[in-house]
């Protein structure tokens, strides 16, 4: 029966059975951990492993919970660690490990986008573009309308954006980090 059921995701929409199977081999446990592993100089894995931290925020990030202590209560047994051990490994991530995460996940999604034909003509020809964008973001009080019921005000941080014009991918942009 699940065969069948594949197959006719796999006709009606091969990209939507494509990128999930990308999104399930890049964003695997053992990849983020090892990522984690490979690039962690002063965090550590005790309980609470890095991939259980990337898969508690990319609830969050999609808008299947609202916000990191929602997304924890009700993966609470799962994680089977505090509140406090989650966000203590949430605030330590280094940048380094960050970095690290967008750039191997972000080759491997680029080969996929390459693949299906995604890639837009080269804007000068022998030369290699990229377009870089940044903002530092101050934590502050003064919100939009509809954001002052929550409780958790905007944090402060700093946001880089390197934008490879040759890969055609949605103008929407997602921080993991």
């Amino acid at each position: 029966m699940l065969n069948a059921v594949f197959e006719r995701f796999l006709t009606e929409s091969p990209i939507s059975v494509m990128s999930r199977g990308l999104m399930e081999g890049v964003l695997a446990p053992e990849a983020l951990d090892r990522i984690f592993e490979a690039n962690a100089q002063v965090q550590y894995t005790r309980e609470l492993l890095f991939s259980d931290l990337v898969n508690l925020m990319s609830l969050v990030v999609c808008g299947i919970y609202p916000s990191v202590n929602a997304a924890y209560r009700a993966r609470a047994q799962q994680l089977n660690v505090s509140r406090t051990a989650v966000y203590d490994k949430l605030n330590g991530v280094e940048q380094r490990v960050c970095a690290a995460l967008v750039k191997e996940t972000a080759a491997a999604m680029a080969s996929l986008i390459e693949f299906i034909g995604g890639s837009s003509p080269k804007l000068l020809a022998p030369y290699k573009v990229r377009i870089i964008d940044g903002n530092c973001l101050a934590g502050t009080d003064h919100r939009l309308e509809v954001l002052r019921p929550i409780g958790a005000e905007a944090l402060p941080g700093k946001l880089l954006v390197i934008l490879d014009p040759l890969i055609k991918i949605s103008n929407r942009c997602v921080s993991l980090c």
